[in-house]
């Protein structure tokens, strides 16, 4: 368990005490009179205590950080039975992710990607698996048991699920689905149950109870060891308590001349964070929270969210996610930490998103100077570079003689020869489709053995 902060008390008092006690240490108090430590960081008690230099009162120390980090609160929304103000600050890590999710992160920034590589296949394929990461560790996360690897196969053959966790990676890949398609929607109660009951159905459906929300106060947060971390708000005032969140990630908050600014991607860590703290359903808290963090940014046009996958991380060290909202509860709800956390980990999953864009990037490079180099390129009569060229860029997946005699202005016999030329040099494959014959550009790897042999 943490070890929770004192109860703060006046900063005037706790200066005055100081200054009659230990006038010659009142400097090296003052020092700790800031929301961040010398490096940056926004510890928490249970971290700050250790980090006291030695001979100094901790506590005294403690509410002299806590009184800085109150005069720079910005305020967010209110939360739990007793409506309690949340609160954040911006530090240096919260200010870096911004930045790199405003850089990298946005409809735009991958639309340049995607143009850049100019492989719409290849970046398609990438992208594809990408998402399919966030849906698979998502409910590894919650506990399923089936392994990537298997998930994956599920995901790409599309074949029914077998057993409950394969029904729940399932149901995230069409909660995150459900979330990119509805994001023009305004937060509603009937959008957060649509989307429990589509990531829940027919799992399990008197454990989830999908698209209901938990009737009585049954339900405990459990640490690892079992250990109660979290007794959710009462059941009795869920939809009201739920209409206040609403109502504040309805609001705008898009003023950056107004006092009330908020990042968008801070508000949507805050909507991941308040369905966990509320808890609003018997089961799939955590999937909702995550999936309406998603949909809170395809609204505000991060589509690269899309492939970005945070659970992917969370589910490496889920021992810290936990911590990261108990140490907002025990203080004061201080959301802070949360979304520092979140922040930490939304950097770590961009630089996977880059790297993964890199690895395309190089790859298709390598490919097309191997085509020159090879003198696989030189093989091929002026309509057969066409073909390539086209299949290669992803416009077309699929070519027939009819289409391409269409398209290529020739005869059928024409056509048809490039193609078959194109299949004896090793770089299309054809398969039969009633009775015509459809042709198709191999795997990269492929046709370069191909060549190779």
């Amino acid at each position: 368990m943490i070890k929770k902060p004192p109860k703060r008390e006046l900063v005037v008092s706790v200066l005055d005490n100081l200054a009659q006690k230990y006038p010659d240490k009142i400097g090296r108090y003052l020092e700790y009179y800031q929301s961040v430590d010398s490096k940056g960081r926004y510890l928490p008690y249970d971290e700050f205590q250790y980090r006291v230099m030695s001979g100094l009162e901790i506590d005294s120390a403690w509410t002299l950080t806590k009184s800085a980090r109150a005069a720079q609160y910005m305020k967010l929304l209110p939360l739990g039975d007793n409506n309690f103000p949340c609160n954040f600050n911006l530090t240096p890590l919260i200010q870096k992710a911004v930045s790199h999710a405003d850089r990298h992160a946005t409809s735009g920034s991958l639309e340049w990607m995607c143009g850049n590589i100019g492989e719409k296949s290849h970046i398609e394929y990438l992208l594809k698996d990408l998402i399919e990461d966030e849906a698979i560790s998502s409910s590894q996360l919650e506990g399923a048991a089936t392994t990537t690897l298997v998930a994956k196969e599920l995901l790409k053959r599309q074949r029914k699920p077998r057993t409950p966790d394969e029904k729940m990676i399932l149901g995230n890949f069409k909660m995150m689905r459900f979330a990119w398609e509805n994001r023009q929607r305004p937060l509603s109660l009937d959008l957060i149950l649509e989307m429990h009951k589509e990531g829940t159905e027919d799992i399990d459906n008197d454990k989830y109870t999908p698209g209901v929300f938990r009737q009585n106060d049954d339900v405990v947060v459990v640490n690892a060891e079992g250990e109660p971390v979290h007794i959710p708000p009462s059941a009795n005032d869920i939809e009201a308590q739920l209409e206040r969140v609403i109502e504040w990630a309805n609001t705008c908050h898009d003023n950056a001349d107004s006092n009330e600014y908020i990042h968008p991607m801070i508000k949507a860590i805050c909507l991941h964070f308040a369905i966990g703290y509320e808890h609003p359903f018997r089961d799939g808290n955590g999937r909702v929270a995550r999936s309406l963090f998603y949909w809170y940014m395809f609204k505000n046009d991060y589509a690269a969210f899309r492939y970005i996958a945070i659970s992917t991380l969370l589910k490496a060290a889920p021992v810290k996610y936990g911590k990261s909202y108990l140490y907002t509860e025990t203080d004061e709800m201080d959301l802070t930490y949360f979304v520092e956390y979140q922040c930490n980990v939304i950097l770590r999953a961009i630089q996977k998103f880059k790297d993964a864009y890199k690895k395309s990037a190089d790859d298709i490079e390598a490919f097309n100077t191997w085509i020159m180099t090879s003198g696989l390129y030189r093989k091929l009569n002026e309509k057969q570079r066409v073909v390539f060229l086209v299949a290669k860029s992803g416009t077309a997946t699929e070519f027939t003689a009819a289409n391409v005699q269409k398209n290529l202005g020739c005869s059928y016999n024409t056509a048809s020869t490039a193609l078959k030329g194109l299949v004896e040099l090793g770089i299309f494959g054809k398969k039969a489709n009633g009775r015509e014959t459809v042709y198709f550009m191999l795997e990269k790897q492929q046709i370069q053995v191909n060549w190779k042999s």
